[in-house]
């Protein structure tokens, strides 16, 4: 029974996830250290996991929770988008991370006939979520070199041109895998762009308040447009599993069909994760914004360390947690790069194939202490010097 023939060919079509495969490189190597996967390095707020001990013993968090999420948690998170991201009309659904959100979406929003729009280089679990629904036609467009902002004067172009329209259009600001954020001005523009052709707008803002040297995040908010928000990075809640949807309050009738999605997906998220997340509202964005500064150093340390590739082969690090590197043309094989860093070296960085551009890779800075990633910089960038002037030698 566990020949190809017996499983669907949607499954087999998605790409097995990079985070796996890159779990698997690290568990044959050792003292790694984890510039792959998007994490950060600390905890949920101290007051706010005390204040969940109690929650543990009360009935009703073993029971199922309501569909759309804990109403003081709703309630609280409107609050918040109301006063921090100028969202005035929205609504919200609580999901098992905004991962499961996107699924959500896509499994309410787009029939497997319908195309999408990604832009390269691209989320790689939303490329997967389009896979792994049946959707084949996703349109992936280009981003600026130097900036890696998405091409506008593309997308219109290709939502004009495009019969049927495409369903929907999907960007990630602050950027992932990027690493940069979208200006206001051209937020707005895609917006526009998508309003007038009649395609939805998802926006995963899960890296809200992770911006650096100045930069400003926005959001932009209409009847065609659906915001994503995690507590994962922000608040350390990578574990608990708790993010939310803000889609227009106008829409009742996408609230219905959500609501079926939710019901066969998750039914609610975990119920003491929804109160550790209230919790962590409590403590509010300042306790967010002081462990982002203490990231800066970290950027910096990495950035450093890819100074043998050239100031123009690297991007990013204005937002979210990323750094995105071109390898030299020679060594179009990421992965096979990423597979020798770790093996000889003993750091780990994501392929930027993954991402749909073969060639470069994506560096985390966020799921280090600054000890560690002294450590593990100095190590990438022994291993990128070694690459430039040896090769992958063993």
């Amino acid at each position: 029974m566990e020949s190809n023939g017996n499983l669907s060919t949607r499954a087999l079509n998605t790409d097995l996830p990079v985070m796996v495969k890159i779990l698997e490189i690290s568990k044959g190597a050792k003292d790694i250290k984890p510039l792959g996967q998007g994490a950060v390095y600390w905890s949920p707020p101290e007051q706010a996991l005390e204040k969940v001990k109690h929650i543990a013993w009360e009935a009703s968090t073993s029971k199922y929770g309501t569909h759309e999420g804990l109403p003081q948690l709703k309630e609280a998170l409107i609050k918040k988008l109301r006063n921090e991201n100028k969202l005035f009309n929205s609504s919200v659904m609580v999901t098992s991370g905004s991962n499961q959100g996107f699924l959500n979406l896509v499994l309410t929003l787009c029939d497997v006939t319908d195309s999408v729009v990604l832009f390269a280089p691209y989320f790689f679990n939303a490329h997967m979520s389009f896979n792994m629904t049946g959707i084949t036609n996703i349109l992936v467009g280009p981003t600026n070199p130097k900036t890696l902002d998405p091409d506008a004067d593309w997308l219109e172009r290709t939502l004009l041109e495009t019969k049927p329209t495409p369903k929907l259009v999907s960007i990630v600001n602050p950027g992932n895998p990027s690493g940069t954020c979208i200006p206001e001005p051209l937020l707005k523009r895609i917006s526009d762009i998508c309003k007038r052709a009649g395609s939805w707008l998802v926006v995963d803002n899960a890296y809200e308040y992770f911006v650096y040297d100045g930069k400003k995040h926005s959001c932009v908010e209409g009847n065609h447009v659906i915001n994503l928000f995690s507590f994962s990075k922000a608040y350390g809640m990578m574990g608990w599993r708790v993010g939310y949807i803000a889609y227009p309050s106008e829409a009742e009738a996408l609230r219905t069909q959500l609501l079926k999605i939710q019901d066969n997906v998750a039914i609610c998220a975990p119920v003491i994760s929804q109160h550790v997340a209230l919790y962590c509202l409590e403590a509010g964005k300042e306790w967010v914004t002081d462990k982002v500064k203490s990231l800066v150093k970290n950027r910096d340390l990495v950035i450093k360390a890819l100074t043998p590739l050239g100031k123009e082969a690297v991007t990013g690090g204005e937002g979210a947690i990323y750094l995105w590197a071109r390898l030299p043309e020679n060594y179009s094989n990421d992965f096979e790069v990423v597979c020798w860093l770790a093996r000889r070296h003993g750091v780990v960085v994501l392929p930027g194939s993954s991402c749909g551009t073969p060639g470069c890779i994506r560096v985390t800075y966020g799921a280090v202490t600054l000890v560690d990633c002294e450590v593990a910089s100095k190590r990438l960038r022994k291993g990128l010097e070694e690459l430039l002037t040896n090769g992958m030698v063993e």
